[in-house]
């Protein structure tokens, strides 16, 4: 960008600073450590709110598919918005930590909120969790934006960057693993109605604050590398943002994935009771989608140095294909035929993490080096944005999917016998329907590649 046009779009520009050293071991987990709040915000609304919408407060399955999803449709306004004022916050601890402080201070609290209202009427208890999910959403943009924007910024090393990501995915992993297969359990122990889901919440809540927080607080001595600092309008930036043709392709491909991933996990408590046979086993379901991405990290990093992330995606995107097409022939009450397979499920699942977040910061550092300008948080808000959309449509898809079916919304401990159509439906949403999803992201993503000048761009 020129002067002319950095004036023009309210730009501001300095000058660049030489690399920094090699991050420490102590602001690798510290980085790592964000990712387990960001997981359970990520995982547990799609998990388990639809479900309680539908089976604990009585919400008819359309509305509350509505209710999940308009709340986190306003990231689409909200994140590329805060990704632009972040870029040009200045403050002594750097432009990202004083935004993801406060949404690691305010989410906690207002997750449990979510949970702590009324139980009837249905109309009230809906408009409840809609206004407190939308508060909720904002203060995790608030946090998530600027926690993704910072690797590429704080090394310009792309090895390094490699590894930040491998810890980070390996603590995404881990918050998935506690929050997906721990709030099940929590709410079974103190039972399936409001007050086991009010415990859950706090168990939730305790997650984020600890990963949040933490990461606040583990970053304090990353280093904040920029060479020109150049965010002015936001429709100017995000123009340019969407001109990236590695950027704008990796998004579509990874959206189009999270439309599936959302469908799935919303699925996980339907497909235990009602293809399953056992409520109980969506605790097992989980630990088995998310448990081997721990164990299975170090074989995608592997394949990542010698084939390429790209070729690591679609490997991992096809295993997903082939485990979730499969889980349509499981019979009724077949608990053991259905995990080995959500176990390859999770062997792909634990690789859609993984590459696409170590991809992005090679898209935006090398955008940076070919333009001179710092747009790494408006890169970060579109991301999120249009990630937070895909898993909130998932999950009002699985509403729609249900309403259409005939299945029919519950209260309390009430067990309603649901016709073979709906029971059709809930096993398609949790098998065939992400599969489909997934496998037409892979031409998308096929399409994807740094030119050699944006290689070379990253590796100086």
């Amino acid at each position: 960008m020129t002067r002319r046009e950095a004036r023009r779009y309210g730009a501001d520009l300095v000058t660049a600073v030489s690399p920094g050293p090699r991050l420490t071991r102590g602001t690798h987990v510290g980085y790592a450590m964000g990712s387990i709040g960001t997981a359970a915000f990520g995982t547990v609304p799609g998990l388990l709110l639809l479900y309680y919408l539908t089976d604990v407060l009585g919400v008819a399955a359309g509305i509350a598919g509505l209710v999940v999803f308009l709340p986190k449709a306003w990231d689409v306004v909200l994140n590329p918005w805060i990704g632009s004022r972040s870029d040009r916050t200045q403050s002594r601890w750097g432009p990202r930590r004083p935004w993801m402080l406060a949404g690691g201070l305010t989410l906690p609290l207002l997750f449990v909120l979510v949970f702590a209202g009324p139980g009837a009427p249905p109309g009230l208890a809906a408009v409840w969790v809609a206004v407190t999910f939308l508060l909720a959403a904002t203060a995790y943009g608030c946090f998530q934006v600027p926690y993704v924007a910072q690797p590429a910024e704080i090394t310009d090393d792309p090895g390094e960057r490699s590894t930040l990501m491998s810890w980070r995915v390996a603590a995404l992993a881990l918050g998935i693993l506690l929050a997906g297969a721990g709030a099940p359990a929590v709410v079974d122990a103190f039972g399936d109605g409001r007050s086991g889901y009010l415990a859950m919440a706090v168990f939730v809540a305790v997650l984020l604050a600890l990963g949040m927080l933490g990461a606040v607080a583990g970053t304090r001595r990353a280093p904040t590398l920029t060479r020109v600092r150049s965010e002015g309008r936001l429709g100017a930036t995000l123009r340019l943002a969407w001109a990236s043709r590695p950027f704008r392709v990796l998004l579509v491909g990874f959206v189009v994935q999270a439309l599936g991933i959302g469908v799935m996990l919303a699925g996980v408590p339907y497909y235990s009771r009602q293809v399953l046979g056992d409520e109980a086993a969506g605790t097992l379901l989980f630990g088995a989608l998310v448990g081997p991405a721990i164990l299975v990290m170090p074989l995608w990093l592997r394949v990542s140095r010698r084939l390429g992330k790209r070729t690591g995606l679609l490997a991992a995107s096809a295993l997903f294909v082939a485990g979730a097409a499969l889980l349509v022939v499981v019979p009724s009450g077949g608990t053991a035929v259905a995990l080995p397979l959500v176990v390859l499920v999770g062997l792909g699942y634990a690789g859609m993490q993984m590459f696409p977040l170590s991809m992005l910061p090679d898209v935006i550092a090398a955008d940076e080096g070919s333009s001179g300008e710092r747009r790494a948080g408006v890169f970060t808000g579109v991301w999120t944005a249009a990630e937070t959309l895909g898993l909130a449509i998932g999950p009002g898809l699985l509403g729609l999917l249900l309403a259409v079916a005939g299945y029919v919304s519950s209260t309390g401990d009430v067990v309603v016998a649901q016709s073979d159509p709906a029971v059709l439906a809930v096993r398609l949403g949790f098998s065939v329907l992400p599969a489909l999803f997934v496998l037409a992201s892979l031409p998308v993503l096929a399409r994807y590649r740094l030119e050699p000048a944006d290689q070379e761009t990253i590796r100086a």
